[in-house]
C-alpha cells in the first residue's frame, strides 16, 4: 500500500511517525464483512447437518465400499480364469 507521506531517513531517533501505533494495542477490525471466496465463512451452529453427513459418506463410506467391491470383483475375476 502507498502512503502520500514521505519518509525522512535522517529523523531525530525519539520521533515516531503518526502511522505507527504501540506494539500493545490492536488495529481497528472491519465489522460485518462477507467472507470471501478463499475464506472460511463464521460457523452459525455446533450441530451435525446434513453437509457434513454428505462429506462423511465421500471420505469413509464410499471408499470403504469401493474397496470391498474391488475385492470382490478380483475373486470373481481369478475364480472365473479356472485357477
Amino acid at each position: 500500500m502507498t502512503s502520500a507521506t514521505e519518509f525522512e531517513a535522517n529523523s531525530e531517533a525519539g520521533e515516531v511517525p503518526t502511522r505507527l501505533r504501540p506494539a500493545g494495542t490492536h488495529a481497528p477490525q472491519m465489522v460485518g464483512q462477507a467472507a470471501g471466496p478463499f475464506d472460511v465463512p463464521a460457523a452459525t451452529s455446533k450441530d451435525p447437518s446434513l453437509r457434513d453427513a454428505l462429506v462423511t459418506g465421500l471420505l469413509v463410506i464410499y471408499p470403504t465400499v469401493a474397496t470391498v467391491a474391488a475385492i470382490v470383483a478380483g475373486l470373481f475375476l481369478a475364480s472365473a480364469n479356472g485357477t
